[in-house]
């Protein structure tokens, strides 16, 4: 925390509602963090907020606080009174359930409106008249046009979290037909891990006078992260993946791909080595994804590869370590896949592979992160001994892909080895998922 808000100690200090302070230390959050310290009091008089800040950093309740604070002093709070943008279906179901934690003594209702989940259902929910929308731009998109009663004509607060990410050309045009549905009367609060030009453009479209916030430099990691590298040939990744994660037996590790193939094969891999490893990408179905984040929280898999989906927005607390199997070809994503350990003041480690054709990318993470960093210390020869057993899970592995692969386009489904993925998550002869179609 800054120290020009050291005499701020608690969540009452920031001028919350006592029953919101109560939840928050029902939630186990002490003392707030340093974007909720700036951010807060600001919010609570009414200004439109901009918060530049690092993952893991408290962006969440910096913007639900004031939100569930106003909805507290509301002579009549109406529904559909705050919506929140998110750039993934995982991060909207997060943020709902911290709205619902801490709003769960006054009675607040959430609805998440993201895809992979079944309109009608969600069209129930709205029925329902919650005072929360959470959801991804398209799908809220779609209700606005399509479901009836559904209007954001009274809205009175606007969430971008991960703005940087609402901006691409999956969801600019979502969220410009949004824009014009919605009042222009209303608070709007704009969260960025980084500030691009486009963010900058939408800010000045979207708020007025706004406080602008920055929660740390430019493009950050946080001090409490010990980050490293390893050149090593393409051929060896594996081996070295492997090394690393039997090295640190029993740490909880995310390991980052860059495609959605990879993260299977990888998954098969190591537990055809023993490993307790779950992927998690955006070829699986929705509630195969839930099941899979849930086996990681809970500890039962302790090690989850994902794609770059997986990067931002997983509030996973006790990630002990992450790897960069693959370099990420933008540098800003290399900031927020390591930011997915060291959260909230714990220490963390980051260890990226960096292969021969992966250096120049590699060379502008540390040009980025203004720092070179150590080598990961280890004996080749010692990595090596592994390269047999390694060798022969990566065949079986591939065989196991290639036969449920082949299954897949004969029965023409999309969802990619659905029976392993089924095994990993303990679900019988895919009995659950077929329930879960049904829903």
């Amino acid at each position: 925390m800054g120290e020009e808000n050291e005499e701020v100690k608690t969540f009452a200090d920031l001028g919350l509602a006592e029953s919101l302070v109560e939840a928050c230390d029902k939630m186990g959050w002490k003392n707030p963090l340093r974007i909720q310290v700036e951010a807060i009091p600001a919010a609570l008089q009414g200004k439109d907020v901009i918060g530049l800040a690092q993952t893991g950093s408290g962006k969440t309740g910096a913007f639900a606080l004031p939100i569930l604070h106003a909805l507290l002093e509301a002579p009549r709070p109406n529904h559909f009174f705050a919506c929140v943008m998110s750039p993934t279906r995982e991060l909207a179901i997060q943020i709902a359930e911290q709205f619902e934690a801490l709003g769960c003594e006054i009675g607040v209702k959430c609805a998440v409106l993201v895809g992979g989940i079944d309109m009608v259902q969600q069209s129930i929910k709205i029925a329902k008249q919650p005072h929360i929308i959470v959801g991804t731009p398209g799908r809220v998109l779609d209700h606005l046009k399509n479901t009836k009663g559904f209007s954001l004509g009274k809205l009175k607060y606007l969430v971008l979290d991960e703005a940087d990410r609402l901006l691409n050309e999956d969801f600019e045009e979502s969220l410009n037909e949004i824009l014009q549905a919605i009042p222009r009367d209303r608070r709007t609060f704009l969260f960025s891990a980084t500030m691009t030009k486009k963010v900058q453009k939408l800010q000045r479209v979207c708020l007025r006078n706004p406080v602008k916030i920055e929660a740390d430099s430019k493009y950050s990691t946080v001090d409490t992260l010990k980050q490293q590298y390893r050149f090593l040939p393409a051929k060896h990744k594996d081996c070295y993946l492997v090394y690393i994660l039997t090295e640190m037996a029993g740490s909880t590790s995310m390991v980052f791909t860059r495609t959605c193939d990879a993260t299977r094969l990888l998954a098969l891999i190591l537990r055809n080595l023993g490993l307790k490893a779950i992927p998690i990408n955006g070829h699986m179905s929705q509630p195969k994804r839930l099941g899979a984040l849930n086996k990681f929280k809970s500890g039962e898999c302790n090690i989850l590869l994902c794609t770059d989906v997986a990067s931002r927005g997983l509030d996973i607390p006790a990630v002990d370590m992450v790897i960069n199997y693959d370099i990420p070809t933008n540098s800003k994503d290399y900031i927020h896949r390591v930011g997915r350990t060291a959260r909230a003041g714990r220490s963390g480690v980051a260890i990226s592979l960096v292969n021969q054709y992966e250096l120049e990318w590699y060379i502008q993470i540390e040009k980025l992160i203004g720092k070179k960093l150590p080598e990961y210390p280890a004996q080749e020869a010692e990595v090596l001994l592994l390269e047999e057993r390694v060798s022969e899970a990566k065949r079986l592995a591939v065989t196991k892909m290639k036969e449920s692969g082949g299954q897949k386009k004969r029965r023409g489904e999309g969802d990619y080895a659905e029976e392993d993925i089924d095994k990993y998550l303990g679900l019988k002869d895919g009995k659950s998922s077929k329930k879960f179609k049904r829903r």
